[in-house]
């Protein structure tokens, strides 16, 4: 049983931003996986639902004459684990996705719902963070192009504005070209249960193959909302990869800010940081070189 004072259903994204202009609280629902369990928990009872689930202008995956991709926020994690587009230019992304739930979830929950929820332990966050994608929120008379960077704000807090909806994911090319990549998750129970600690990294080796042209290293669970490790990465680019490898572990230690809670203690979120960090670092450069061959 569920408490919803009105859904509304519009037909079209023009009818939905009217929608959202004209009734700014109400909660945007797309694949239903998240909200509907805090509607049947009474944490959005008795409120207004905007369900954009029928949205066709907000689906789909394509690659645009720059090399940039595109995703729509209601773009499935199965498509993500399917589509050739993320498996052959950010295999990190679909890598996040496959550790979402089980097959049920992944076939209904989404890439949008995932980034709007605003939580950390969210499995996409911390790969759209390494590949510092571009949101595009959109109003019925405006809209604003977003570096996801800016888009977290505090633990379930957005920068998202009242009557926004979020209708496109960018990922520009020059952020993934000759780069190699790898997302990593600790859990429980695997996909089946909420991240302990997520680990993305994208590196890109120079023209040599030996030292770190360019890497992006981001953490989930590691800090109230998604963490880049922008010291860690200064640190160790221009090094030689083995060094790195090395060094990462302390680097990463020293910089991510985890908690204590039930499901692990900060010393453990620290501990299998390092380690995540390492493994993760390694299968990106022996992606990359031989994506080079």
């Amino acid at each position: 049983m569920f408490d919803v004072k009105e859904i509304y259903q519009p037909k079209n994204l023009e009818e939905a931003l009217a929608v959202a202009a004209r009734c700014p609280r109400a909660v945007i629902i797309a694949g239903g996986t998240d909200v509907l369990i805090k509607v049947r928990e009474g944490k959005l009872a008795y409120g207004d639902l905007l369900s954009i689930h029928d949205l066709s202008e907000l689906r789909g995956i394509e690659e645009n004459a720059k090399g940039d991709l595109l995703i729509g926020p209601l773009s499935t994690f199965r498509d993500l684990q399917e589509h050739p587009l993320i498996d052959s230019h950010i295999p990190l992304l679909a890598q996040a996705a496959s550790t979402v739930g089980g097959p049920q979830i992944r076939a209904m929950g989404t890439l949008g719902g995932n980034i709007a929820n605003g939580v950390t332990s969210a499995d996409t966050a911390s790969s759209l963070h390494a590949l510092e994608a571009e949101l595009l929120l959109q109003k019925a008379a405006s809209q604003r192009m977003l570096p996801i960077k800016d888009f977290y704000l505090s633990p379930g807090q957005t920068a998202r504005a009242p009557g926004e909806i979020l209708t496109k994911i960018i990922i520009r090319s020059a952020h993934y070209i000759g780069s190699g990549s790898c997302y990593m998750k600790y859990a429980m129970r695997d996909a089946m249960d909420i991240a302990t600690l997520g680990c993305a990294i994208l590196v890109k080796p120079d023209k040599s193959g030996q030292r770190i042209a360019q890497i992006r290293i981001a953490f989930g669970v590691a800090a109230p909302i998604p963490l880049r490790a922008y010291e860690t990465e200064a640190a160790l680019s221009k090094l030689r990869i083995g060094e790195a490898v090395q060094r990462v572990a302390e680097l990463v230690r020293a910089e991510i800010n985890p908690r204590d809670s039930w499901r692990a203690s900060r010393e453990f979120r620290l501990q299998i940081a390092g380690v995540m960090a390492e493994r993760t670092l390694v299968k990106a450069w022996q992606q990359a070189l031989e994506r080079r061959q």
